[in-house]
């Protein structure tokens, strides 16, 4: 039996009336408008609705549109939901301030953590400037120096069974020592009203560590190992192991995404370090 101390291998809609007489909701939609540009493009602090006495502005309904990613096509369109969000989202924070909830601990101390996160990415993004995209060549050259994860990557087949860490005693770890397949063990706990859960699953290579990896390519299939999730222990069998490779093709986004990602953590903690040893100024 085989014990692994690791890890398993693994705007909303509230229903709020809007522009209703109660809020004192006031909106104002220019004929025309278009949050795009164009011919007439409406300067970007321009007013599209007053909400008790808080504007919104094109500025802001540009933003929306920016973060929401929408296509040029979709913009009408997503123009006048995002402006229905915003002013669902002011009528909220108006009634919330009547009630004085912006006052809160809680809520003030999410304000402040939530405003020292954009100061601190603000200024990551001014430091570190833009990240270049990894090239065609990066891409190819990692594909081809991890085949473990693309042209030679491996699928592991399991069945689990699932039992309450409570459960396992004396008895139950001798049953599963001794045990030759993972029905054995299910018998075991039928005849002692033991309960379980079953499952499958599939992992691949290329989502499992490395020493996991190379654990599960040196096991026999139909060999038993155990997994302590806190209040829950995985009985796990080596069901089959196949070839599931992926071709540069296939692979390359993924490659492409994940060399960016780590390119912008090498330039982001190589900032914090510089921001760590820049001497303090006296005062």
């Amino acid at each position: 039996m085989k014990h692994f101390d690791m890890a398993r291998l693994t705007v909303p809609q509230l229903g709020v009336p809007r522009r209703v007489l109660w809020a004192g909701a006031f909106l104002v939609i220019a004929a025309g408008m278009s949050a795009c540009g164009g011919s007439k493009e409406k300067k970007a602090g321009q007013t599209l609705a007053s909400v008790n006495g808080e504007e919104i502005t094109v500025l802001q309904l540009n933003e929306e549109l920016q973060r929401a990613n929408v296509q040029a096509s979709q913009q009408e369109a997503a123009s006048k939901q995002l402006l229905e969000s915003l002013i669902d989202r002011q009528l909220l924070q108006s009634e919330a301030a009547k009630e004085k909830l912006d006052r809160e601990p809680k809520v003030v101390q999410a304000i402040e953590r939530a405003k020292s996160l954009i100061i601190a990415q603000a200024y990551m993004q001014k430091r570190v400037g833009t990240i270049a995209r990894p090239t065609k060549a990066e891409v190819e050259k990692y594909f081809t120096s991890n085949p473990q994860f693309f042209s030679q990557r491996k699928q592991f087949d399991m069945r689990e069974l699932i039992i309450a860490t409570a459960d396992m005693n004396d008895d139950l770890k001798a049953a599963m020592d001794s045990a030759k397949s993972l029905e054995d063990v299910a018998a075991w706990l039928d005849a002692h009203k033991v309960k379980y859960g079953r499952a499958q699953l599939s992992r691949t290579s290329a989502d499992l560590a490395p020493e996991l990896t190379g654990k599960l390519l040196s096991m026999p299939k139909g060999q038993l190992f155990i997994i302590r999730e806190g209040d829950r222990t995985l009985l796990i069998s080596l069901a089959d192991v196949k070839d599931s490779p992926v071709t540069l093709e296939v692979a390359a986004p993924q490659i492409e995404q994940f060399l960016y990602n780590k390119k912008s953590k090498e330039a982001a903690d190589a900032e914090l370090a510089r921001c760590v040893r820049q001497p303090k100024s006296s005062t």
